[in-house]
């Protein structure tokens, strides 16, 4: 008995499926690292441009400090030594090294903005970029596997029935060759091997349109969306190696940008050294060093062989105020100019001292030490500046009149200000109180008739000092109208020593007095090592800003103590704890003395 089903044969195509989809897999994970590498190139990028702005914020900031650390502080003498072209050079250097410095602060701020911000930004938009193309390709992957599975399941299907039918055929032609089986038997084997037959060829219909959606669904895969994909991810990595181009060029312009301003920075140190002039520097020193001096006279001729009295022209270094015996016991106490330039003469010894054993003592005798009390309150030397040469005095004496002017000026513009208030309280009295301006009006009042004393008494030293000085020819002398000021003890106390007519030095009293007040000032500076003990207390009538060394600052209506009164200087010693005590003007305060303390005087 023959068979009537055909013979199946399984199709060669589809053994050749197994990996497409693996190496598809592996383009990826490639692409995955090599952009992820990228990014990480980018933010190293970032890293190294931030540590530069690092680098020049830190550059910045230490040259910042050198010029401030280089600068003259304010209100000390360093500041007044710094008028020389060739220090105010220094100075300008100085100021440029600080624009120099805020050049590389304007790179830091610049690479940070342009670069380092930038950049940071786009770094996440490309993880993001980057995230969602990977997503697709890992979408279109999977579904590209979810076809291949089906596709498997449909072949295996179709593989098993095929088998089947092939048994079940088998089956049914030993069943009808076999004599002894029934007719029965063998149609129900012949039934059974044809519904196997129709199994197979469904589960080949179902396997033969999954092959063909497979296929479809792997051409659009491998020609469409993979590509597609792909593009967009070297698109995406273009872009990141454009924009690291970009910010390179940056960087570099960046830096260019400031080079014309460096350039300037450095054009001023170079103009400002160009500016450094010899010739003025020395006129700045002699004209700060000129004493006004006039050259001693010559030195007469001593004829020791005859039996006379020695005579001294007037203009020698010392003049003789009695006989011989006079001279030689009183010599060291002779009054006479002191002119540092010149060589001590050397004479033959004699039985009677001779010219250049005196001038010996004047050139190796100790400086004359002036108040100590003055010292104690941070004055370099009396109030007059007595102390200093003729020349030097009279700049002093003129300097101080000049403040004094401006203090005057500010105070009178204070004035009329106050003035101006109280006229407008008064025809407008809801804005304010006419009467509580008096106060103050009085205040300011009694500063500037204060400060135009002072400039009287300074104005009447320096008349004095301009008239002791030789005429110069093209100078005329300076005309004060103010009328000499009444000098008081108080004034002249810290002064012993006042020019002579022609410009020198001499002293008005005697060494002996000298050296008494020289042992009371020492005795006053011993006794102030010890704790002073309270004598009474004070109110402050005015504020007094204490800047000098050794005064103290007070506020108006402050109550404190008194540990020393007024001795005839104008200044009054006073405690406000046990480590704040100083000196203040008397006239600045009003003092209640202890009856009963040591030392108090005998009223309130």
């Amino acid at each position: 008995m023959g068979s009537c089903l055909p013979k199946l044969v399984l199709p060669m195509e589809w053994s050749i499926y197994t990996t497409p989809v693996e190496r598809s897999q592996d383009q990826f994970d490639n692409l995955e690292k090599h952009t992820q590498w990228g990014i990480d190139i980018l933010e190293k990028y970032i890293k190294f441009v931030k540590e530069r702005t690092e680098i020049e914020i830190s550059y910045a900031k230490q040259l910042r400090n050198l010029s401030k650390k280089y600068q003259p502080k304010k209100n000390s003498k360093e500041e007044e030594e710094y008028k020389y072209t060739s220090c105010k050079a220094f100075i300008s250097t100085l100021n440029e090294m600080n624009d120099y410095a805020g050049q590389h602060e304007v790179i830091s701020e610049n690479m940070t903005s342009h670069i380092t911000v930038e950049l940071t930004r786009y770094v996440q938009e490309l993880k993001q970029e980057r995230k969602s193309h990977f997503h697709d390709g890992r979408k279109a992957q999977q579904h590209i596997e979810t076809c291949w599975k089906q596709l498997e399941s449909s072949k295996r299907r179709f593989e098993r029935d095929c088998k089947e039918a092939d048994r079940a055929q088998q089956y049914f032609e030993k069943m009808d060759a076999d004599i002894n089986v029934t007719k029965a038997d063998v149609e129900k084997a012949r039934q059974q091997a044809q519904l196997r037959h129709q199994m197979a060829e469904d589960s080949k219909a179902d396997y033969s349109s999954t092959l063909q959606k497979f296929n479809h669904e792997q051409h659009e895969h491998y020609y469409t969306h993979i590509p597609s994909i792909f593009q967009k991810i070297q698109e995406m990595e273009e872009k990141r190696i454009v924009r690291i181009g970009e910010s390179m060029k940056t960087y570099a312009e960046v830096d260019r940008q400031v080079i014309p301003i460096i350039g300037k920075c450095l054009d001023g140190i170079a103009k400002a050294a160009e500016s450094i002039d010899q010739k003025n520097d020395s006129q700045l020193v002699i004209e700060a060093y000129k004493s006004g001096f006039e050259p001693p006279g010559d030195i007469e001729f001593e004829d020791y062989t005859q039996p006379m009295k020695r005579t001294i022209s007037e203009t020698s270094l010392s003049n003789s105020k009695g006989d011989s015996k006079t001279e030689l016991k009183f010599a060291s106490k002779s009054k006479g100019k002191l002119w540092p330039f010149i060589k001590k003469n050397k004479s033959p010894k004699q039985q009677k001292e001779p010219l250049s054993h005196r001038f010996n003592e004047f050139m190796t005798s100790k400086p004359k030490i002036h108040c100590f009390r003055s010292l104690k309150r941070g004055g370099a030397g009396p109030e007059d500046f007595s102390h200093l040469p003729p020349e030097q005095r009279r700049k002093k004496l003129q300097q101080k009149v000049d403040e004094l002017n401006k203090e005057i000026q500010k105070e009178t513009d204070q004035r009329d200000a106050i003035t101006k208030m109280k006229d407008v309280y008064i025809k407008n009295p809801q804005m304010g109180d006419p009467g509580s301006l008096d106060h103050k009006l009085i205040e300011v009042g009694q500063n500037i008739e204060k400060l135009r004393l002072e400039v009287q008494k300074f104005e009447a030293w320096l008349t004095e000092v301009e008239g002791r000085l030789p005429v110069r020819g093209d100078q005329a002398r300076r005309q004060s109208g103010m009328y000499e000021a009444q000098t008081t003890p108080s004034v002249n106390n810290c002064a012993q020593d006042r020019e002579s007519p022609d410009g020198s030095y001499t002293e008005e009293q005697s060494q002996e007095n000298e050296l008494k007040m020289m042992a009371t000032d020492f005795d006053d500076e011993f006794d102030d090592e010890e704790p002073l003990p309270t004598i009474g207390t004070c109110k402050a009538l005015y504020t007094f800003e204490g800047q000098n060394e050794g005064t103290i600052s007070i506020a108006e209506g402050e109550i404190l103590y008194v540990i020393e009164e007024d001795k005839g200087d104008g200044w009054t010693r006073i405690r406000r704890n046990e480590d704040e005590e100083g000196y203040v003007p008397t006239s600045y305060v009003e003092v209640y003395l202890d009856k009963n303390a040591k030392g108090a005087m005998t009223y309130i």
